[in-house]
């Protein structure tokens, strides 16, 4: 029992931390604010964070019961979200970083902006739609084995951790950036990739098996 609750922990932080993937983001980052220094990178480290916690928060408490009131099958958001995952792994198998998160006009808008913490970096780059179907996926499927408090304990807890890695992301880009270099952060992406495309395959073939 505790084996089984620890190893549904460990794949919802894993599956959180790989879907906001947090060293795309740190990679736009750094192209989009000017001056690039530690002192104006933390700031925007610490709202962006904040952003995608809230964001989470509210997703993970009312986002079910939103999809419930609009009569939306918790399944077919298991489909759907499934979908846009294996979307996001496409790109990130080519290398493509948080390309279908945020549009070019998006982008150019960012540039123009004094602060991008909370649009386009905090939303969505970081938390998208595939992050949204990821939590509502996780606390169904957790709920079905414990009790919907454990779900929810769980998953916040989850949240908070992957919400730090993408605040240590975020706050050392710089040098994780010029550490890892182009090259290594696209094979990181391509990594992450695979995982969220296993990810995805799941999602859609669960809620395919319970729709039918």
């Amino acid at each position: 029992m505790q084996l089984d609750f620890l190893t549904i922990f460990i794949h919802a932080t894993i599956a959180l931390i790989t879907i906001l993937n947090p060293v795309a983001a740190a990679s736009i980052m750094v192209t989009l604010v000017s001056p690039l220094t530690p002192t104006t990178v933390k700031p925007i480290a610490v709202k962006t964070t904040l952003t995608v916690l809230i964001a989470s928060m509210i997703t993970l408490f009312s986002g079910e019961a939103i999809f419930n009131f609009f009569g939306i099958n918790v399944n077919s958001i298991k489909v759907i979200g499934g979908i846009i995952l294996m979307l996001i792994a496409i790109n990130m198998a080519y290398g493509e970083m948080a390309k279908n998160r945020h549009s070019p006009e998006e982008k150019e808008e960012a540039q123009d902006k004094e602060d991008i913490s909370v649009v386009p970096l905090g939303i969505p780059i970081l938390f998208g739609p595939g992050v949204i179907a990821t939590i509502i996926v996780l606390q169904h499927s957790i709920a079905v084995s414990y009790p919907i408090y454990i779900a929810y304990i769980l998953l916040v807890v989850a949240l908070l951790i992957s919400s730090l890695m993408v605040y240590a992301t975020l706050r050392y880009a710089i040098a994780i950036t010029k550490w890892l270099g182009v090259t290594g952060i696209k094979i990181l992406t391509r990594i992450m990739g695979l995982i969220v495309g296993a990810i995805a395959v799941q999602f859609i073939i669960d809620g395919i098996k319970a729709l039918w």
